[in-house]
C-alpha cells in the first residue's frame, strides 16, 4: 500500500520503510509522527481525496535533523560596481516511513533500536604502543634478521 502526503508545501509518493528528507517539522530523534494531510492511498483499491483522505495518516520515525547544502544567490549588474552574494542552507528532517494508517487507525509499529556501537579493545592492551608504531617495530624487528 502507498500513499501520496502532503508536507512543506511539497508532495511525497511513499510506501513502508521510504527514508525521504522534507523541511524541518516538530518531533525529537527517535520518536514516531503522524503526517495527516494524505491525498492519495493506493492499493487494490485506491483512493482520492478531495482535497485528502478523511482519517488516513502516515506514521514516520524521525532519523535525524540536519542542514541541506549551500545554497548561494549571487547577482552582478556588470559595469555598476554593484554585486550582491547572499546564501542560505535549509534546515531538514529525515524520516522513515513505518507504515500507512487509514481509517483513523494509531500507528502500531514503534522506532527502531539503536544499534549500539562495538567497543574496541583499550591502546593498552596491544603492548602500549599504537597500531602503526607497533608494524613498525615488527618491520625492523624483521630487517634486521
Amino acid at each position: 500500500m502507498f500513499a501520496v502526503i502532503k508536507t512543506g508545501g511539497r508532495q511525497y509518493r511513499v510506501v513502508p520503510d521510504d527514508v525521504l528528507e522534507i523541511g524541518k517539522i516538530a518531533g525529537e530523534v527517535g520518536t514516531i509522527v503522524q503526517l495527516g494531510e494524505v491525498l492519495v492511498l493506493g492499493g487494490d483499491t485506491p483512493v482520492l481525496g478531495a482535497p485528502t483522505v478523511a482519517g488516513a495518516s502516515v506514521a514516520a520515525e524521525v532519523l535525524q535533523h540536519k542542514r541541506g547544502p549551500k545554497v548561494i544567490a549571487f547577482k552582478k549588474r556588470r559595469r555598476k560596481h554593484s554585486k550582491r552574494k547572499r546564501g542560505y542552507r535549509d534546515e531538514i528532517t529525515v524520516l522513515r516511513v513505518t507504515e500507512v494508517l487509514a481509517d483513523g487507525k494509531s500507528p502500531t509499529i514503534g522506532p527502531r533500536p539503536k544499534k549500539e556501537k562495538a567497543v574496541e579493545p583499550a591502546e593498552g592492551a596491544s603492548g602500549g604502543k599504537p597500531k602503526r608504531a607497533a608494524r613498525k617495530a615488527t618491520k625492523t624487528a624483521e630487517d634486521a634478521d
